[in-house]
């Protein structure tokens, strides 16, 4: 076998050597490895059994040098423990693997440097896309992705100045509507726990704003740093409880800025014997998929991260393809659940 570089002891399997094997031409197998879908089933099948067979590896690289082309999109998200983004990030990857695509998957930890040092990693790769979480981004990082040329699509936020092209929601109006509908549920007492993540506590204030404005009503406020746990809700409630007066009128309603920390309210309120609405709501934020079997189960905010996901590569590819992308900011909105843990 010819060699495309030397190895120790043995040469490296070439592209001709899978082309020799699947009795194509190397040209098909190129084509196989940039743009499978414009070859047909059953060459594609050969020319896989040949690779499979061969245990050739693609050199991306040159391939990238020669037509510009990497394939490969980085997807940058804030956590990957969060079934919230994970369920975005799936279809993300799906769809983009169909079109022929690798992702690469980095975590910026909600912190705005550490996405910076990521980007930087990242852009070195020379990727043909980006897709990131949120819209909060140091100047420089701003600064390097529209250097960079590629498109980019900023997703989980909405932006009047977005980079290129943003899918996402406004926290702000998801604290507004989940203030009010409580307030039309006759709810007066309230306490919000939070992290301090930057669209969770955008979300909290614009709840703590819309009850001041109005409903004048009291409110309970506890923040944390780093990410949601059921810790948080159980010790957030264990505080509140000592903080409300023992004649206070009426439930007290407890607005998590995640679902993770609802549960964890629920389960201190179960065990200390409170009974769920009727002396104690919660109110979640994710619509996880436990939220639905909780006990009993979570009122909470859903977003649809896998519809976050498929849009955001759709618009991606759309303008890896040259098409034009028929709008560049999509508002994906969001839908409040009432369940049984508000009345």
């Amino acid at each position: 076998m010819s060699s495309e570089g030397k190895g120790q002891g043995r040469a490296a399997v070439t592209l001709s050597d899978v082309a020799r094997l699947a009795g194509v031409a190397p040209m098909t197998v190129s084509r196989y490895l940039n743009q499978p879908e414009t070859v047909r089933e059953p060459t594609r099948l050969k020319v896989r059994r040949a690779i499979e067979q061969t245990g050739y590896v693609h050199n991306r690289l040159a391939g990238a040098l020669k037509s510009s082309r990497t394939r490969l999109v980085a997807v940058v998200v804030p956590m990957v423990t969060n079934p919230i983004f994970s369920d975005a990030f799936q279809a993300i990857n799906e769809r983009l693997a169909k079109a022929g695509y690798q992702v690469l998957l980095g975590v910026s930890g909600y912190q705005c440097e550490q996405e910076q040092e990521l980007l930087e990693v990242i852009l070195s790769r020379r990727p043909d896309g980006i897709i990131l979480t949120g819209t909060l981004h140091t100047t420089t990082s701003r600064n390097r992705l529209r250097a960079a040329g590629v498109p980019v699509v900023e997703t989980w936020d909405l932006s009047a100045e977005p980079i290129d092209m943003l899918v996402g929601f406004s926290h702000e109006q998801a604290g507004r509507d989940v203030a009010r509908h409580l307030l039309g549920q006759g709810y007066r007492h309230f306490a919000l726990l939070a992290v301090d993540d930057p669209r969770g506590l955008r979300r909290a204030d614009s709840f703590s704003k819309t009850l001041a404005e109005e409903g004048g009503t009291d409110l309970y406020r506890r923040t944390w740093q780093g990410l949601p746990s059921l810790a948080q809700g159980r010790e957030g409630l264990s505080a509140l409880l000592q903080a409300l007066p023992s004649d206070q009128p009426g439930p007290c309603v407890v607005v998590c800025t995640s679902d993770t920390i609802a549960q964890g309210v629920l389960t201190e309120a179960a065990s200390r014997g409170i009974r769920v609405p009727e002396q104690l709501a919660v109110m979640g934020f994710g619509d996880m998929a436990f939220a639905a079997h909780t006990f009993p189960a979570l009122s909470t905010v859903r977003i649809d991260g896998t519809l976050m996901g498929h849009t955001a590569a759709t618009m991606l590819l759309e303008r890896l393809q040259g098409d034009s992308v028929a709008s560049k900011t999509v508002d994906i909105g969001f839908e409040l659940v009432k369940r049984e843990s508000t009345i």
